[in-house]
């Protein structure tokens, strides 16, 4: 792994002073001139550089930060509040489906966690970004993560598309009105688009997906532009070989309708991705190093002031040196340990958090459930116009809102039950009106039919042309076979 401490090229150097006047130099650029006039003098210089024979230093990887830089972030077009209050109750009966399926029958089974992590991500997705099929949009393709899928469910049950009986039955489809383990079309047609399980399918359909769909357009037979394929996975399922495959195939073909969201919440199904090293910066490598546009989305609104007082580098320094192992034991523990492990180490560092409490500390969270970040990096990648295409690393934490049981637990993936004190547990943190008599029995709920929160999703899911996912069984048109006879030419023998 690359170290990338400022004190590098610092220790080495045999003229600090001139140094110092090429930095401000550059500084002097990006105040007074912009990061466009910067970027242009250093390719200048590189090329300057690599006709005199100078042997430049490359790396594919960036700093341990969020690529989009904070003054570069639109403005969030949500309501917090609101928005709250959606995810909430989608944890909420995401979990709930899985808990009650495992009291049915132990051996029914389902993710907790998967979804607990990405939350955020399909909601922001699902309210702003993605296009259902109509008279103005062609509608857009969605890999869906296949462990997430009772998060799905549970948006669909909140817009009245899915019924009580449905989630009760959910991975009992035989002889029942259930609802299939993972997405899949042959399992439920009008639905699901895409299979997703085993894992490392979407990755690779997808690309061939967006390359078909530019077939398509590039020959005049369907218009399909600004449909957009989004490909959701895990970080663990990009060791399968599928996952990463035909990366270059998508760059080659300029496939910038495409867009991975690979969520990086550092455990596989039997434990961590990298426990000692760092599997964000392992993808951005393999991503960059394909020609895909990258950008990694892994801290949230509280660290944006702390990183603007970083003038040394040493908190990023500090990120950069931490392991996926040991940001997983920091989320699975309080604010107090997180003070000791990333901030101790440096009295300037411990200073900079000294007016912050412990609890406070602990808000100091990863990008991937900060919807404002994840909204910058999504509108990143649709308004791309580089013929590149583009993949979203984003941190999360597997098991968020789990408490003690689940949260960043190595076991966490195979969480399937939860003791009554969890439940209420999970109750209280997401602050959920269900009282204490009901937990036990976990029930499934929703919004009332006034609801600001359902009006909230349905006026959003309108405005991107109906519900999603949703899946249509026959084509519009009816293709016409041609007669034998065209093709007498081919038929006809060469003789």
């Amino acid at each position: 792994m690359t170290n990338n401490k400022p004190s590098d090229l610092v220790d080495n150097d045999i003229d600090p002073v001139a140094t110092e006047e090429w930095v401000a130099s550059l500084r002097a650029i990006l105040q007074h001139e912009g990061r466009e006039r910067a970027h242009f003098i250093l390719n200048a210089l590189s090329r300057q550089a690599r006709q005199a024979g100078v042997n430049l230093p490359y790396t594919a990887l960036t700093d341990y930060i969020n690529t989009i830089p904070v003054c570069d972030e639109p403005a969030y077009p949500g309501d917090a509040q609101i928005e709250a209050r959606i995810d909430a109750y989608l944890r909420w009966n995401a979990m709930a489906m899985v808990v009650r399926a495992g009291k049915i029958s132990s051996e029914l089974g389902g993710h907790i966690a998967s979804f607990a992590s990405s939350a955020r991500m399909y909601l922001v997705a699902l309210l702003h970004f993605f296009h259902a099929a109509s008279d103005k949009h062609g509608g857009d393709l969605v890999y869906f993560q296949g462990h997430s899928s009772p998060g799905i469910y549970a948006q669909a049950f909140l817009e009245g598309r899915l019924s009580e009986k449905q989630l009760e039955n959910f991975r009992q489809e035989v002889e029942r009105d259930g609802l299939s383990s993972y997405p899949h079309p042959w399992l439920m047609p009008d639905f699901w688009q895409f299979p997703t399980v085993s894992m490392g399918l979407g990755p690779i359909q997808g690309i061939y997906q967006a390359r078909f769909l530019k077939y398509l357009q590039h020959r005049e037979l369907l218009n399909t532009e600004g449909r957009k394929v989004w490909v959701f996975c895990g970080d663990g399922e990009m060791d399968e070989p599928e996952s990463l495959g035909a990366l270059n195939i998508a760059m080659k073909e300029g496939l910038d309708n495409l867009i991975f969201v690979i969520n990086c919440n550092l455990q596989r199904l039997d434990g961590p991705v990298r426990g000692n090293g760092k599997i964000v910066q392992d993808l951005e490598g393999i991503f960059r190093g394909a020609g895909w546009n990258t950008y990694k989305v892994l801290w949230n609104r509280q660290w944006d002031s702390l990183f603007e007082e970083d003038e040394k580098g040493e908190l990023k320094a500090r990120l950069m040196e931490l392991v996926d192992g040991e940001y997983q034991n920091i989320k699975a523990k309080d604010g107090a340990y997180m003070r000791e492990k990333i901030f101790a180490g440096s009295p300037e560092l411990l200073q900079k958090v000294a007016h912050i409490s412990d609890e406070d500390l602990f808000h100091l969270s990863f990008g991937g459930h900060d919807t404002h970040k994840i909204y910058a990096a999504y509108d990143a990648a649709v308004h791309q116009t580089n013929s590149k295409p583009t993949v979203l690393l984003i941190k999360t934490i597997k098991g968020y809102g789990m408490g003690p049981v689940g949260q960043a637990k190595n076991t966490t993936h195979q969480q399937k039950k939860l003791g009554e004190d969890d439940i209420r547990g999970y109750r209280d943190r997401f602050i959920l009106p269900i009282d204490d008599a009901d937990t036990a029995k976990v029930p499934f709920i929703k919004f009332a039919e006034d609801s600001s929160e359902l009006n909230y999703i349905k006026q959003h899911r309108e405005a991107l042309g109906g519900s999603f996912p949703k899946r249509r069984r026959q084509a519009d048109e009816k293709l016409v076979i041609p007669p034998l006879s065209d093709f007498e030419t081919f038929l006809a023998s060469s003789e």
